[in-house]
């Protein structure tokens, strides 16, 4: 783990979502918020407050990025073949074990966002959002 290690924050905002991350080890992206790449050594986990009530607006959980492929979203979700977006492609982004964000990261102002990009040292010494 360097400083200028780069680590993107990515929003859960389903149950079965985090359950794959922690079971799989993988997370999905919308390759159109992401035309260029991903390009980070960490991905970090913001828990969205509706689906996780008291357990959520934090950032959670973080991982080292191990990989990642480009895939149809029926192709990640079968059982969600019939959905909106099943033909757009995602990066389904592969990392090590998820490890407990201890404190977590939280979002005080309520601030909306999809991603984040910061670096480790600022990801370790952050509180709230706003020291990303």
């Amino acid at each position: 783990m360097y400083p200028e290690d780069r680590v993107l924050i990515g929003v859960v905002n389903r149950k079965r979502d985090l359950k794959i991350a922690q079971e799989t080890g993988w997370y999905r992206i919308p390759q159109e918020q992401m035309p260029h790449g991903v390009y980070h050594e960490y991905v970090g986990l913001f828990l969205g407050k509706r689906a996780f009530k008291q357990d959520g607006g934090a950032v959670a959980y973080f991982a080292r990025k191990a990989g990642y492929e480009l895939a149809y979203r029926r192709d990640l979700l079968p059982k969600e073949a019939n959905h909106k977006s099943a033909d757009n492609r995602y990066y389904k982004v592969t990392f090590d074990k998820l490890q407990e964000k201890v404190p977590p990261i939280v979002n005080d102002t309520g601030r909306r966002f999809a991603f984040i990009h910061t670096t480790w040292d600022r990801f370790v010494g952050a509180e709230t959002i706003g020291d990303l």
